[in-house]
């Protein structure tokens, strides 16, 4: 098999409670280790995150260092860790996932095969807490997160991944991450690739678990930044909006009109929208609990509304954050960190 080497970028902030995990599921690859490096890019944590890494870097023989990443968001921390990788392939991985022992081998095996721009796999969501074991279901189905294939399962051609692996010339040919998107920097990029006719591809070899946040508010927080993110992120991409995506936003949509309505007097649209979604919500935190977890059932209908509303609510702040960026002519991408010399091969 072809061994290109492998550059693993993990962007972290205050990550103490996964980093470990996280490092030793890249300590036990099937790769050969003399064939890829870790590069850890810390944003300025708090807790013992830096020193975890600094004692398994002593104490493991992966190729590890680690790096400052003074503007904390993780776009920036990905484009530092771009300018010091060495290798031929880019993977991501996330400070919460620990990947699969063949994660390197199976991801560099899929671009040969495919001859992709970029593959990734299937992610398992997992949760350490109550709140989160149900927060893990609803990512894993339908209903939850739409057609997230990287997340329900699938194969092939897709839009996105997650802890993608990226062939280097992808960035030399389409630029690099978009530092002005916080949680969107992921789903811009791979928006760029196929619209420069690039193609990314699902492989279920690929194979990663993720720890999902703990509890409804971190949820709330991290699904309000996903959906703010979006409608910039499809301003730049108009050709990569689906339906799917304008869901959430339109309900909520929905609910704010019915509820004005409500307070001038007529509450029928208001009653028969929550009758409907209540319904639904029901229906599907009852099929997907009931079989494999159903102690997890009380709090799921909470957990899919969050989901929804948290994205919803968000795609409609960033949509009229979108909207004054077009007012006011916002440059489309920022390349300035890094110019195509950059990406010389270092050592």
């Amino acid at each position: 098999m072809n061994e290109p080497f492998v550059s693993v970028l993990i962007p972290v902030r205050d990550e103490e409670r996964y980093i470990e995990r996280c490092l030793e599921s890249l300590g036990t690859q099937d790769y050969p280790r003399r064939r890829f490096e870790v590069l850890v890019i810390d944003g300025h944590s708090t807790d013992g995150t830096k020193q975890l890494i600094a004692r398994f870097a002593a104490e493991s023989t992966l190729d590890l260092r680690l790096l400052e990443n003074p503007a904390l968001k993780p776009a920036f921390a990905l484009n530092i860790g771009l300018v010091e990788a060495r290798g031929d392939v880019i993977v991501r991985v996330d400070g919460h996932a620990a990947v699969a022992a063949d994660y390197l081998s199976a991801s560099v095996a899929a671009l040969d095969a495919t001859g992709a721009d970029c593959v990734g796999g299937v992610i398992t969501s997992e949760g350490d807490s109550y709140a989160g074991r149900a927060i893990a279901l609803a990512m894993a189905s339908r209903f939850g997160v739409g057609g997230a294939s990287f997340r329900i399962g699938g194969e092939g051609p897709v839009d996105t991944v997650a802890f993608g692996a990226y062939r280097r010339d992808v960035f030399e040919r389409i630029g690099t991450f978009a530092e002005d998107i916080d949680k969107g920097e992921d789903d811009e990029f791979n928006y760029r690739l196929l619209d420069a006719g690039g193609t990314i591809f699902l492989a279920p070899s690929i194979r990663a678990r993720y720890t999902v946040r703990g509890s409804i508010v971190g949820l709330w927080r991290q699904y309000f930044g996903y959906g703010r993110a979006k409608p910039e992120v499809l301003r730049r991409h108009p050709s990569q909006v689906r339906p799917r995506q304008l869901v959430p936003p339109l309900f909520v949509a929905g609910l704010v009109v019915a509820a004005l309505r409500a307070a001038g007097g007529d509450a029928r649209p208001l009653k028969a929208l929550l009758a409907t979604y209540v319904a639904a919500i029901g229906a599907a935190s009852a099929a997907v609990a009931l079989p494999r977890a159903p102690r997890q059932l009380p709090l799921l209908p909470i957990v899919f509304a969050c989901l929804h509303v948290a994205y919803g609510a968000g795609f409609l702040v960033g949509l009229g954050r979108a909207g004054l960026r077009i007012v006011g002519g916002t440059p489309v991408v920022d390349r300035s960190r890094i110019s195509p010399g950059d990406f010389e091969m270092r050592g």
